[in-house]
């Protein structure tokens, strides 16, 4: 299955049992480390974060209700290059040690510490209602706006600037954010202050 997903395919879906977002990267981890193609638990983890871009979480209370209760999107952290070269300019040996231990310090927390992912709820179910609780990354949405077609593309626009105030170029131009004009801002400010007088206004009456 993460074979299938990493190679000439639009998207994957499958279905799985793990209680929370976390447990479901373990258990596929595990799986691929028992197929023995993978030894290393890094290496098998960074292949399934690869392809794992949402996850819709489904629940039964005990009414037998089934519903939606998140959708969780995956994102995957990049390595970054944080060695330095600065013993070159140490004129001691102490010095020079120095340094290199820096850069075995930041080595060995890699190795023994390094997150593969982050993982952030976008839509929750609360008290009976859906709440939009984070904003899907820029990667994925731009991803999803280049699979829409023009009628899709149009809601899709409205919902992500309403929501979360940035607007997608087109192709793979990359995400900007809105910038409200000051005649705006002042009009939304006016009518704010006026929605608080109302309500303080109804509760000096009762």
């Amino acid at each position: 299955m993460i074979q299938a997903a990493q190679v000439a395919s639009k998207f994957t879906l499958f279905t799985h049992h793990a209680k929370t977002f976390p447990n479901l990267v373990t258990a596929l981890r595990n799986s691929m480390l028992r197929t023995g193609v993978f030894t290393d638990e890094k290496t098998a983890e960074e292949q399934v974060i690869q392809v794992l871009n949402f996850d819709i979480h489904l629940v039964k209370d005990f009414r037998g209700r089934r519903y939606i209760e998140r959708i969780t999107e995956c994102i995957p952290v990049e390595s970054r290059n944080e060695y330095t070269y600065d013993h070159r300019n140490e004129k001691t040996l102490e010095g020079k040690l120095d340094k290199f231990m820096d850069n075995a310090t930041r080595y060995f927390s890699k190795i023994t510490d390094r997150e593969t992912y982050k993982y952030v709820n976008i839509l929750e179910y609360v008290d009976d209602s859906y709440i939009i609780t984070n904003k899907i990354s820029d990667t994925n949405l731009i991803e999803m706006r280049n699979n829409m077609d023009d009628s899709d593309i149009e809601g899709f626009d409205k919902f992500v600037e309403e929501n979360w105030g940035v607007r997608i170029k087109d192709g793979f131009g990359g995400v900007e954010k809105i910038t409200k004009s000051k005649k705006t801002t002042e009009k939304e400010n006016k009518k704010l202050v006026k929605e608080t007088k109302k309500k303080t206004t109804k509760k000096a009456v009762k």
